[in-house]
């Protein structure tokens, strides 16, 4: 009998429940405020509680099939498909992605792991003749040596022989092939991903401080300067992707394995996206830029452009303007304040 009297005392808030899930039916969960969408949560929660008391206590078959339609139409309001929409994906891309990646520790480590790798091999190499033979072999020294010995235009280039077209598909699945590995390998509690970025950082700025001693200097970096930038930021970012998904095997916070797996993959997503993005940009750059008969200053410019762009991306990104979770989180400060 207490059952039934605490579930009548429960109808005035199936009513403000009911009300609540009609009116944001009507008008979409998009235009709710943050106060609507806590109470909608709360009212919901409740509801389930009831009907599962409901049941157990056998209450009248109306009662129990009315709690079952309230809660079932508050579950399709608070988690219903949502559309496409390029007003939502212009957001993640150019708010929430930016927000995310600039408090992002993965990035951090993943940047100072590579760049730090790639420089000091850089300056290693440039001021000891033996250094790269020993790092990387003599025989890829020699294979890239033979490729940058002839220039990109002029008597003996190759221009009038390139599809452009088809070398930056090349680019495309070579540089997909390089951003899978930084991200797949994180699955090794991230040490995959710290690995790759290790041996890219290394062989990378082991060949570029070799080829600044070289005779073909000047045909290596008018190649590979417009879509350097590009290039090596989407490796970090993919290798960020992959030590965010290997924390998640390390740090569960009380989840299963599977779950923080699952978890961080979602928190993973800013990195991975821009990476891939980076890297088509960067094919294309190879492809229809960097090979072509366009003079250095003009490539120096793209490079420049492009680092700028993405600098501004990541350090700027999402800045203005305040987003849902912040308001909702807002709001949940003033009621526990209350």
């Amino acid at each position: 009998m207490r059952v039934g009297e605490r579930l009548r005392q429960r109808e005035e808030d199936w009513r403000e429940l009911d009300r609540l899930v009609e009116r944001l039916s009507r008008t979409g969960p998009r235009r709710a405020s943050a106060g609507d969408v806590l109470r909608l949560g709360r009212l919901y929660r409740a509801t389930c509680a009831d009907l599962m008391l409901a049941e157990a206590h056998d209450l009248p078959r109306a009662s129990v099939e009315y709690l079952h339609g309230l809660v079932g139409r508050a579950h399709n309001v608070l988690y219903r498909t949502r559309g496409f929409s390029l007003r939502d994906l212009g957001r993640a891309l150019f708010d929430s992605a930016p927000r995310r990646l600039r408090t992002d520790p993965a990035l951090r480590i993943a940047a100072a792991v590579f760049f730090g790798s790639f420089l000091l091999c850089a300056l290693a190499a440039a001021a000891r003749p033996d250094f790269a033979g020993q790092v990387v072999g003599e025989a890829a020294l020699e294979q890239i040596d033979h490729m940058y010995a002839r220039p990109l235009s002029g008597p003996g280039s190759e221009e009038m022989g390139r599809d452009d077209a088809l070398m930056a598909g090349f680019y495309i699945r070579h540089n997909t092939s390089i951003g899978l590995q930084c991200f797949a390998w994180g699955i090794l509690f991230g040490l995959g991903s710290l690995a790759q970025l290790l041996s890219n950082g290394i062989g990378l700025g082991t060949m570029f401080g070799h080829m600044a001693t070289t005779p073909y200097a000047a045909n290596f970096f008018t190649f590979v300067t417009a879509h350097s930038s590009c290039e090596l930021t989407a490796i970090v970012l993919a290798g960020a992707a992959g030590l965010r998904m290997g924390w998640g095997l390390i740090d569960a916070h009380g989840l299963t394995r599977i779950a923080s797996l699952r978890r961080e993959a979602a928190n993973a997503l800013p990195a991975l996206g821009a990476s891939v993005v980076l890297f088509i940009a960067a094919a294309f750059i190879e492809g229809f830029v960097s090979a072509s008969s366009l003079p250095y200053p003009a490539k120096a410019a793209v490079a420049i452009l492009t680092a700028a762009l993405i600098l501004l991306y990541v350090t700027l990104g999402g800045r203005p303007g305040r987003t849902p979770e912040d308001e909702i989180g807002r709001e949940t400060g003033r009621i526990a304040e209350a």
